[in-house]
């Protein structure tokens, strides 16, 4: 596909990046489930596998998917809000870079002919794609989750250092990711 061959030459905000660009990106224009996520951490980054990680792991233990369906872009298509690593902040990485969302996103939704719904993990994610239908936080738009059907589907971030948020927040993983995972299923089916 002529789109992810310019992403992935993409060196926009180079300047900006602590290691060369390297876009991590995947779908096709069969993708059905889309995954909007925030930027690769150093991991992926090296790996330039999306969601290869203690994070990755969580959100397919919440999807219900092995690593091949995960993969599989006819199923899923994996599109972080910044596609490189955006470097170190004071408390965990900095914010994705929001040129990439700014200069790509239109043309890959258009290049998404399939797409039944869109994941949208994260408050980067929900704020650009909600605007003001997002909450005031992001665990209130969460717990609004049902408001976002059938389009998209709000999600907290997977990542390890959320423990804290999912131990506060129980109701998350009990009551919104059974329901989570029919609406996953129903897409795949």
């Amino acid at each position: 596909m002529k789109l992810l061959t310019e992403i992935r030459s993409c060196k926009v905000c180079e300047e900006h990046l602590p290691f060369p660009p390297k876009p991590v990106v995947r779908f096709s224009g069969s993708s059905k489930i889309i995954i909007i996520g925030q930027a690769p951490g150093t991991k992926v980054q090296k790996s330039g596998i999306p969601w290869d990680d203690a994070s990755g792991e969580r959100l397919r233990s919440w999807l219900k998917v092995e690593p091949s369906e995960f993969y599989d872009t006819k199923k899923f298509g994996i599109v972080p809000m910044g596609f490189c690593y955006p470097g170190k902040g004071k408390s965990g990485d900095l914010p994705p870079r929001p040129e990439c969302a700014e200069l790509w996103m239109k043309p890959i939704f258009k290049a998404l002919k399939k797409k039944e719904i869109v994941l949208l993990i994260g408050q980067y994610s929900q704020k650009f794609f909600l605007g003001d239908r997002a909450k005031s936080t992001l665990t209130q738009t969460v717990q609004a989750w049902k408001e976002y059907l059938p389009e998209f589907f709000v999600l907290p971030h997977p990542s390890p250092r959320n423990n804290i948020w999912l131990k506060k927040n129980e109701w998350f993983e009990k009551e919104t990711i059974p329901h989570f995972r029919k609406v996953i299923r129903k897409h795949l089916s």
